[in-house]
């Protein structure tokens, strides 16, 4: 009698979960969005291609993807595809773990502003009344103007060090206050511009906002992060624990490279916490941009306060809130942050004022040209306006007007390991072909007598002809000359 009750209760798992699954995939917001994914650029008057998920994903060689969309407040949808794992050939479900890369941010922000909110920092107060184990080194630039909190969230502390590259599993692993010091593999994080002057993206600016919420707390990040703001989110399913325990391995992603293989030791680890650390799910991220938004749409006993958040998600340098960057205003107003560890792309975008929100996440370094694709897929669908395929009008060139651009172009510039970079352009088709032995070879296609532009990825060529000259101004930036 026993084993048959067991019986009954192993069937009525299968048909809940059968049915979970039905009920997920009847929802036609999935299938339109899974085929329908579309290009950046869109040629005027050409009907509009429609691309199928899994085909990009083979295409851009990203073994895994995961997608939540929250509408009107509520996860409307979340779904996992492809491959977490080659070695043990473990698919992306809802539950699988990616690195968040730079999402990590705004979600590690949290914890300073609750410590401000509890009244155990001051946004505009320097930093170093609160650092204990390590200052910020003294210099000409922080004579009057000091880093602040505000300024460590906004990127406009004047620090240095843009991004981390992680470790493998075999590096020695660096506590923050090495890393800190330059004694990892980035260099040393200083203040190298006065404080408030200008925007600077600084993931060692988060750094130092990290050693901060340490020494003022008194707890490791992680479990700061664990206790005050995770678990009160709800988000049980994320972690900033660096290196990852063992106990998370069963449902971890592994990274890829841009060769779509998979990184030695399957994913790099990073004790920047705050800046790049937080292992997550996109159903997890939903949670955090749902808390935003019903505190905003008052919810009293969130995890933080409405003044807070406004506070937050005011407009600083270059349109950065305090943590998130910002988007637009009102009722339209966004907070978003993409995210890039090694072998990791990721974004999120959230309304603040509407309800809707869209995370992707990929275990891949190919991921972000499949995740604009994506976005654009799921703008369309919902009419959120967020993404939208760039409308240009081309035109036909004879053979014999194309033929002028042949020839050799050498960048005016060497580069570091390579030196003279130079590629060659030939017709073929009645377009442009570029052949770069360092990059991906390009297609381009004619938008004027002299310029052209690339229909895959938008890049823009101009041609230039001088009297005694022929160059290539690519993307309003790198100057070629022709040489043969």
């Amino acid at each position: 009698m026993k084993s048959f009750n067991f019986i009954i209760v192993i069937l009525m798992l299968i048909v809940t979960s059968c049915k979970n699954e039905k009920t997920i995939d009847a929802i036609p917001d999935i299938n339109v969005i899974e085929t329908g994914l579309l290009p950046s650029i869109l040629v005027k008057g050409d009907s509009i291609e429609s691309l199928n998920l899994l085909e990009r994903m083979e295409y851009y060689k990203v073994p895994g993807v995961s997608i939540a969309i929250v509408e009107n407040g509520k996860i409307k949808w979340a779904k996992g595809y492809g491959i977490a794992n080659t070695i043990d050939s473990s698919n992306v479900n809802t539950n699988t773990l990616f690195q968040a890369g730079s999402i990590s941010k705004p979600v590690a922000a949290l914890a300073a502003l609750k410590l401000v909110e509890e009244g155990r920092i001051n946004l505009d107060q320097d930093v170093n009344n609160y650092l204990k184990e390590w200052q910020i080194p003294k210099s000409s630039y922080t004579i009057e103007e000091k880093v602040t909190l505000r300024r460590l969230l906004t990127h406009t502390a004047g620090m240095t060090v843009h991004g981390f590259g992680g470790y493998q599993q075999t590096d020695t692993f660096p506590s923050i206050i090495e890393v800190l010091n330059g004694n990892g593999n980035t260099p040393q994080i200083i203040v190298d511009t006065i404080p408030g002057s200008i925007w600077r993206y600084s993931g060692g600016g988060y750094t130092v906002m990290e050693k901060m919420v340490e020494d003022v707390s008194g707890l490791p990040l992680n479990k700061y992060m664990s206790k005050n703001i995770l678990q009160v989110i709800g988000m049980k399913n994320s972690t900033y624990e660096q290196p990852l325990s063992s106990e998370y391995y069963s449902n971890t992603s592994a990274a890829y490279d841009t060769d779509g293989k998979i990184i030695d030791g399957l994913w790099h680890n990073y004790p920047e916490q705050a800046a790049a650390g937080l292992w997550t799910t996109p159903t997890d991220l939903a949670k955090y941009c749902i808390e935003i938004q019903q505190i905003l749409a008052g919810k009293e006993n969130g995890v933080l306060s409405k003044e807070t958040i406004e506070k937050m998600l005011t407009k600083h340098k270059n349109d950065w809130g305090l943590g998130p960057a910002i988007q637009w205003e009102q009722d339209s107003l966004i907070f978003r942050h993409g995210g890039k560890n090694a072998g990791f792309t990721n974004n999120l975008i959230s309304f603040a004022n509407r309800g809707n929100a869209v995370i992707v996440m990929t275990n891949a370094d190919n991921g972000g040209k499949l995740i604009g694709e994506i976005l654009r897929a799921v703008s369309k669908y919902y009419n959120w306006g967020i993404n939208n395929p760039r409308i240009v009008e081309v035109i036909e060139l004879p053979k014999e007007k194309l033929n002028q651009f042949n020839g050799k172009y050498k960048l005016d510039f060497q580069v570091p390991e390579i030196g003279d970079y130079i590629i060659e352009v030939t017709v073929k088709e009645n377009k442009l072909y570029i052949n770069d032995p360092h990059d991906e070879d390009t297609t381009l296609t004619p938008t004027d007598t002299l310029n052209f532009i690339n229909l895959q990825n938008g890049d823009e060529v101009a041609f230039q002809f001088e009297e005694d000259k022929v160059g290539i101004l690519w993307n309003n930036r790198f100057q070629f000359y022709r040489i043969e």
